[in-house]
């Protein structure tokens, strides 16, 4: 993997630092501190009056200052497939009153949510991909295992299978393929016999049960290095479980048609197959033709869409002190131009 993506679960939306510190202001919730915001801010360039999308709130830190930089009268649509997260940000941006519109949904579902709530022609587009600090202590979902609980990973649980019922019911060969695409695990194969060896006795239930399983699997000297050898593993099954790779396709293909020209797409990423998809996308809609390089001229007559606003970011030493789960953080932009 990428050095840049080392931990891919340690990083949340709105990271909860270690040290625990607020951001500051009677309304803020104590222990969240919204990644890279403030490039996040400046990249995305929200102007007075401006109408903006947040379609990943998770804690609602970044919602929160776009709509200080939008006032007096910008607005704000905040999407999330947690009802839990809905129901944070709404307390957390009350003091906004209907400048703040929120709806729980998936960003997959974003061409339809975003014009029905009457933003169907936006200024910003902003997508933070990791999980909130909120889901990781969750230990009804079992997102990560160090908060331990049932092995659910969904991020909307009237919807979708959990996570057990993938390790119930898929093979090894079925297991391996999953830990491999979503999680690039190098022990996949060993990891996914033990599981199911495990399974023909004990159900895996719990994230305890299967990190300490992980451990047992892989071989000793996967054992000492920075990350806990289950991380791979854990972010293979919950990528699987809400199918977030397509959901950030749909999403990304989404705000082509919400941007008007000179509107702006800023995603925050925290592992390369996630990257690698909105690097993808920016560089193919920077292009416009996507004639096959044998034909001389261009035929498809497909047109630039995105202007790319510069390389990738990453977050800063003081940052990564201060909260060391943006380490795996980076931020990339573009701008919408006319067709």
């Amino acid at each position: 993997m990428n050095d840049n993506f080392r931990d891919p679960l340690g990083p949340a939306r709105d990271g909860e630092s270690v040290e625990g510190s607020p951001e500051g202001g009677a309304e803020r919730e104590v222990g969240h501190l919204p990644v890279m915001v403030d490039e996040v801010i400046e990249t995305l360039a929200a102007n007075a009056d401006s109408l903006q999308i947040d379609a990943t709130l998770g804690g609602a830190g970044h919602a929160e200052r776009i709509l200080e930089a939008s006032a007096p009268d910008g607005r704000l649509l905040g999407l999330d497939a947690d009802g839990a997260a809905i129901a944070r940000a709404r307390r957390r941006l009350a003091r906004f009153g209907d400048r703040a519109v929120l709806r729980q949904a998936n960003f997959r579902e974003l061409a339809r949510v975003a014009p029905e709530a009457g933003f169907g022609a936006v200024d910003g587009l902003f997508m933070d991909l990791g999980l909130s600090s909120y889901q990781l202590g969750d230990v009804e979902r079992g997102f990560g295992f160090r908060a331990g609980g049932s092995l659910d990973m969904r991020f909307d649980t009237s919807r979708g299978r959990p996570a057990a019922d993938l390790l119930a019911t898929l093979d090894a060969r079925e297991l391996t393929a999953l830990f491999r695409k979503y999680g690039e695990e190098p022990f996949a194969g060993r990891i996914s016999r033990a599981i199911v060896e495990t399974r023909a006795s004990t159900p895996i239930e719990t994230a305890e049960q299967l990190a300490a399983l992980v451990e047992r699997s892989v071989p000793g000297k996967a054992r000492g290095r920075r990350i806990h050898p289950a991380t791979r593993v854990f972010q293979a099954l919950r990528i699987a479980v809400n199918d977030e790779l397509g959901a950030l396709e749909a999403g990304l293909a989404a705000s082509l048609v919400l941007l008007r020209p000179g509107g702006r797409l800023v995603v925050l990423s925290y592992h390369s197959l996630e990257d690698r998809i909105v690097k993808r996308f920016i560089a193919t809609e920077q292009r416009g033709c996507i004639c096959p390089p044998e034909v001389p001229i261009c035929v498809c007559g497909r047109q630039p869409r995105l202007r790319s606003l510069g390389r990738s970011r990453t977050p800063g030493a003081a940052e990564i002190h201060s909260n060391p789960r943006s380490r795996s953080a980076r931020l990339r932009g573009a701008e919408r131009v006319a067709a």
